[in-house]
């Protein structure tokens, strides 16, 4: 085989993965970062609104790319919504009680109980759902439902979660502000997308194919946000980040398998499975840190598990969208 068509097959495979490729190279740039630059600029973001913006961004591009059709539709299928709710508010908080039997610190289980109470993500499961050819409308349905619905879920599960470990710390989640938070991130920036679309549909038809390749490249940048917040606590944990990673990976993994068996005695299909995949097994990382941060500070670890865990279900999920894809 010639040079040239072996280059031709390396340049091919980093265009399929080039989302992993870029994910990875993010953390190690983030870890490597020995003079703190992209450490001090990630903290800059995280203190100057850049998530919420990014967050804003995504769903502005999310309702451009789509029509008041496909929302109808999305809102129709209350099955599959029902069936990304049981992975949600069944599977997950089940699947992490498993660990408590585990011996393990508890600022791990901790971490992993926090990760298993959340709503999907308000980003990334969306993006991924459009992107491996799923029914975005639904994705998007499925997490404005999940993610209020968690208001009222977050502080009974978790109590419960904690309960396994003996840790009688009281829960309490400021309703009317994550509503509203809802509403300003998600809701608002989707409407005023598709009116955007509504009267610039010729801006719309030349841009429509990179929406996708936007909304991950903003995916890419909240993790480098995150990543930069938890950098000392990597370096300063290295084998207490591999067995939460590896955790992550089996966690995660479990979740997708769940997911999965649910599609498959379901019936489902291509373009009705993908928002059950993905919005059913991710999970969002703000609401994990702020809880973190006013419920269990003394928990470094449990914070670095929030994290990593984000990261880990990205690289998974990355994979799955490009397998998705060739089939």
């Amino acid at each position: 085989m010639s040079p040239y068509l072996n280059l031709q097959a390396v340049l091919s495979l980093i265009k399929r993965y080039w989302f992993l490729i870029a994910l990875l190279a993010i953390c190690l740039a983030t870890v490597a970062d020995l003079n703190g630059t992209l450490r001090a600029l990630g903290g800059w973001l995280k203190n100057h609104r850049g998530p919420e913006i990014v967050v804003v961004t995504i769903f502005l591009f999310s309702g451009f790319a789509l029509s008041p059709d496909q929302l109808k539709d999305g809102l129709k299928d209350i099955k599959g919504m029902l069936l990304a709710c049981v992975v949600i508010f069944i599977f997950a908080p089940l699947t992490a009680a498993l660990f408590s039997l585990i011996s393990m610190d508890s600022g791990i289980l901790i971490g992993i109980f926090l990760v298993a109470v959340m709503p999907s993500s308000l980003s990334s499961g969306v993006v991924m759902t459009a992107a491996a050819g799923g029914n975005a409308a639904h994705a998007l349905v499925t997490t404005i439902a999940a993610n209020a619905l968690s208001v009222f879920t977050i502080p009974y599960f978790l109590t419960a979660l904690l309960m396994c470990i003996g840790h009688g710390t009281a829960v309490h989640i400021d309703k009317a502000a994550i509503m509203l938070k809802i509403g300003l991130l998600v809701v608002l920036p989707l409407a005023a997308g598709m009116l955007a679309k509504h009267h610039f549909f010729a801006l719309y038809q030349r841009f429509a194919g990179k929406i996708s390749l936007v909304n991950q490249s903003m995916i890419l940048l909240i993790v480098w946000i995150a990543m930069s917040q938890t950098r000392g606590i990597l370096i300063s944990s290295g084998f207490t980040a591999a067995l939460i990673i590896g955790l992550s990976f089996i966690y995660h993994g479990l979740l997708l398998l769940g997911a999965w068996g649910l599609i498959r005695f379901s019936g489902r299909g291509r373009g009705k499975m993908e928002s059950i995949l993905f919005i059913g097994g991710q999970k969002t990382l703000p609401l994990s840190v702020i809880l973190q941060m006013s419920l269990f500070p003394q928990y470094g670890v449990a914070l670095l598990v929030c994290v990593l865990h984000q990261v880990v279900h990205l690289m998974m999920d990355g994979y799955l969208v490009e397998r998705l894809k060739k089939a």
